[in-house]
Order: structure tokens, then C-alpha cells, then sequence
């Protein structure tokens, strides 16, 4: 009697649950290969340490006090052999916010990821816990950012080409609360942003509750340059 051999389907079946099991492992290990800049890269600490670099950073630069830190040759070569960045930020992709110069930072200080409206996607997310978990980022700041054209969008429900309007689900809650009132929808689309980051992912739940990490946000004024913090939490 001929022995049954199993189907080729059935091999590439076995061979995908095999890999899937093994991914998470693999992630962990890549992870912690992730290189590292030496110690001194940042003078943050804590995460209070952290916030206060940002502010004082925005500070400067709305105030036309720039120091333009760590953007040097120098700075750069340095961090090519690793980072270490003190602060991870969700931003939006607006041409007007470029966060570095915003909070007067430089070369491998900030580890940024933006999106229109800055909303909080699991791509986005899962950038961010690679910027606490691997990297050592002490704050996660969402930024949002006056006259937000995607905020704007979802309140005027206008349909708009391609897949923009797949941003407005995640929007939508923050336009619910805000009454009609655009400077207010931006402001809780941050706080609701923020807290989906803090409270849906179980590796940064985690850093916040044992205080390595604080989630926080703020709005900048695309005329003034400065960042008003929001409550979060």
C-alpha cells in the first residue's frame, strides 16, 4: 500500500504557522541588537527631565534664542554608530511642524514618526514602542498643531479623493467632544491620541506604570511657535 505523503498546501500551511510562532521571538532578538549610542547622548534621566528639555527647547526657539544643538559633522558621526534619543514623538505630517527645529533639538535626540492629524495607528504605535522598549526614549509626546487641515477635514465630513478620509474615523471622537469648535477638536484629538498610546499598548502601559516612560502632548501655534501643553490622563 502506497504511503500517504501530505500535500503541498498542507507543507506551506505548517511552515507559515511555524513561522508565526517564531516572529515574536525574532522581533525580540532583533530588538535587542538595536544599537545603542554610549551613555552622556542626553542629559534626561527621567521622563520630567525629558519634558523639560522639550520646553526649554521650544522656548528658545520661539523666543529667536536657538542654540541648534547636536546639528553638527560631528553630532552626526557620532550617532551613526547608535541611538539613544530621550524623546519619542507622534507628530503630524504638516510641512510647517518640523519637531526638531520646534523644540530645538538635533541628530539623534528625538525619534519621530507623523502622520496626518497625528493619529495614533497601530504602525505608529508600534514605532513608538520601539522608541521606548529598545531606543530608551523617557517621554512619548504627541503633537498636534493649529489650523490642522485633517482635523478640519473630518469636521466638514467632505469627501475627499483616495484613502485621506480613512484618517477621520480616528479623528471623529475628538471632533464629537469639541462642539463645533475646531482650536478645541485639535486639542482633544492630542489627549484622546495620547491616551489610546498609553492605554492600548501593554509594553508602553507598562513603562508608564512603573514611571520609565510619561505620555504627554501639547499644541503648537503655527504662528507663534510655541507648544501649549495638553492634560493627558
Amino acid at each position: 500500500m502506497c504511503e500517504s505523503r501530505p500535500s503541498r498546501r498542507t507543507f506551506l500551511g505548517a511552515a507559515a504557522g511555524a513561522a508565526a510562532l517564531a516572529a515574536p521571538a525574532l522581533a525580540r532578538e532583533a530588538w535587542a541588537r538595536a544599537p545603542y549610542a554610549h551613555p552622556g547622548v542626553s542629559d534626561a534621566t527621567t521622563p520630567d527631565e525629558a519634558l523639560a528639555l522639550l520646553y526649554e527647547g521650544n522656548g528658545r526657539f520661539a523666543n529667536g534664542q536657538v542654540m541648534a544643538p547636536h546639528r553638527n559633522m560631528a553630532r552626526l558621526k557620532e550617532v551613526a554608530k547608535g541611538q539613544r534619543p530621550f524623546a519619542a514623538f507622534l507628530g503630524c505630517a504638516d510641512s510647517r511642524v518640523p519637531i526638531e527645529i520646534v523644540f530645538d533639538q538635533g541628530f539623534g535626540d528625538l525619534f519621530v514618526t507623523r502622520i496626518a492629524g497625528n493619529v495614533a495607528t497601530p504602525e505608529d504605535i508600534g514605532s513608538l514602542e520601539f522608541g521606548t522598549v529598545v531606543l530608551g526614549a523617557k517621554v512619548i509626546y504627541v503633537l498636534g498643531h493649529s489650523a490642522c487641515g485633517a482635523v478640519t477635514a473630518t469636521m466638514q465630513g467632505s469627501e475627499v479623493p483616495g484613502q485621506i478620509s480613512t484618517l477621520y474615523r480616528l479623528i471623529r471622537p475628538a471632533v464629537k467632544l469639541a462642539g463645533g469648535d475646531v482650536d478645541r477638536a485639535i486639542a482633544e484629538n492630542v489627549r484622546l491620541q495620547a491616551e489610546t498610546i498609553a492605554e492600548s499598548s501593554p509594553v508602553i502601559a507598562k513603562l508608564v506604570r512603573e514611571g520609565k516612560v510619561k505620555v504627554a502632548g501639547g499644541v503648537y501655534d503655527l504662528e507663534s511657535g510655541r507648544v501649549t501643553p495638553i492634560a493627558v490622563g
